[in-house]
């Protein structure tokens, strides 16, 4: 699938569960970058980004593809509680100066 037609949803990379997963969402529905409502499922592929502007006029686009699956806090951490979903992907978070 082509990377522009997956959904895009916003997350804080500070919230790696593990080297190949983050924490996605709390609510089954969350709101893509698009605008369009969205809800997840397991095995879902989606974009994970996140958008950063500094001081300086620089621009950080953070971002994963990979695949929704339910959080387990007996698993990933008693501190992922509030998680309802993570995101597990391969080849590490990438970085560009825009939107891909």
């Amino acid at each position: 699938m082509a990377l522009k037609s997956l959904p895009r949803i916003r997350v804080d990379f500070n919230e790696l569960v593990d080297s190949d997963l983050v924490l996605l969402a709390k609510t089954n529905l969350v709101i893509c970058e698009d605008g369009r409502k969205l809800t997840l499922q397991a095995g879902l592929s989606v974009i994970a980004y996140e958008y950063n502007e500094y001081a300086d006029g620089t621009a950080e686009y953070l971002y994963v593809q990979g695949c929704a699956e339910r959080n387990d806090p007996t698993l990933n951490g008693e501190w992922t509680r509030n998680a309802q979903w993570c995101c597990r992907f391969s080849g590490g978070v990438q970085s560009s100066g825009s939107r891909i």
